[in-house]
């Protein structure tokens, strides 16, 4: 497996995963009384619009040839940790 697969393929786990949570903390808002539902609505959809951007940008990694994908990197980076500190800023204000 070439380097750049088996960063696509622990990247796409990382996106599971936090999908995951994201799906968690949707059942935990639906659960939650009725004036602090829009709230976390509200962080679940911003959730899922970056969780959308990083799967465009693992897209762009895969579709990148050999020799370019590294350049693509950092800014994948920067799309994982922005969602997963989202992730976990939500999960911690659901609490």
């Amino acid at each position: 497996m070439s380097m750049k697969a088996a960063y696509a393929q622990k990247l796409q786990a990382r996106l599971d995963a936090l999908g995951a949570e994201i799906d968690g903390l949707k059942a935990r808002a639906d659960e939650a009384a009725a004036d602090a539902q829009l709230e976390y609505y509200k962080q679940i959809e911003h959730l899922r619009t970056q969780q959308d951007r990083a799967r465009e940008r693992l897209d762009e990694l895969r579709e990148a040839g050999d020799d370019a994908w590294e350049d693509l990197k950092a800014g994948l980076e920067s799309a994982w940790d922005s969602l997963e500190a989202g992730v976990r800023s939500a999960v911690s204000r659901f609490k």
